[in-house]
């Protein structure tokens, strides 16, 4: 389950335990991104198993931990504690959430310079549940979501759950905006600056924590999934 699959160049996902959320359990997924220097970029990491930590180690040195929202923390100690040379990055608000940890520095609208002109970044302001970093990796295409996009396989839920899933929109054909983060959007004209960012970038891939990776047609992809919003 931990090991690692080259997506594009210079990227790699690897697939982590299900995580329990509000009576759902949800597939995992982080991403490693070799930045020019060699060092790496660890995107939402999951759970450090002694083989996933054999093959981060075999591509490069850990520098970077990033938390790409505010609900993505479970496992950050755990990777701070293997790599304690990596500087951990907080998104809005999780410091306040998480006290216990000590962050070394906070994601903007902009990229540190440790990756900026290979990966670029925006805030999806205005939403209630969380301020999301949305990043898009150049050299390989690729636009990396957390939980704004999921897609919940149909086998992992059944009952009641199904039925609510459903009318969350976290099952379908492909990904889609969960129907709880539409309506915590209460401030439409920052998410509609942010998502103009996002659409801009030349996507060749789209990925995300839980759900489908999408390999082909992603602006039309990012168009339909966000279509609501930029109404």
């Amino acid at each position: 389950m931990a090991s690692l699959h080259e997506f594009g160049r210079d990227i790699w996902i690897a697939e982590g335990p299900n995580v329990a959320a509000a009576g759902f359990h949800y597939p995992t997924r982080m991403a490693v991104i070799r930045l020019a220097d060699g060092t790496l970029f660890i995107w939402s990491p999951v759970r450090l198993t002694g083989e996933l930590r054999t093959a981060v180690d075999g591509l490069g040195r850990v520098r970077h931990l990033v938390a790409p929202n505010s609900l993505h923390h479970l496992f950050l100690q755990e990777w701070k504690r293997a790599y304690p040379e990596a500087a951990l990055y907080a998104p809005p608000g999780l410091r306040k959430r998480r006290a216990d940890i000590a962050f070394d520095a906070d994601l903007g609208d902009k990229p540190s310079p440790d990756w900026a002109g290979q990966i670029d970044q925006v805030l999806m302001r205005g939403n209630v549940i969380t301020t999301e970093a949305v990043f898009f990796h150049i050299a390989s295409g690729t636009v990396l979501f957390t939980d704004l996009l999921q897609q919940i396989p149909s086998e992992m839920i059944s009952g009641w759950r199904a039925m609510i899933a459903r009318l969350d929109l976290m099952v379908g054909p492909e990904p889609s905006v969960p129907r709880k983060f539409r309506l915590a959007f209460t401030d439409r004209r920052a998410a509609r600056e942010a998502m103009q960012r996002v659409l801009a970038w030349p996507a060749q891939k789209v990925l995300m924590a839980h759900g489908t990776p999408v390999g082909a047609a992603a602006p039309a992809f990012l168009r339909r999934a966000f279509g609501w919003l930029m109404k």
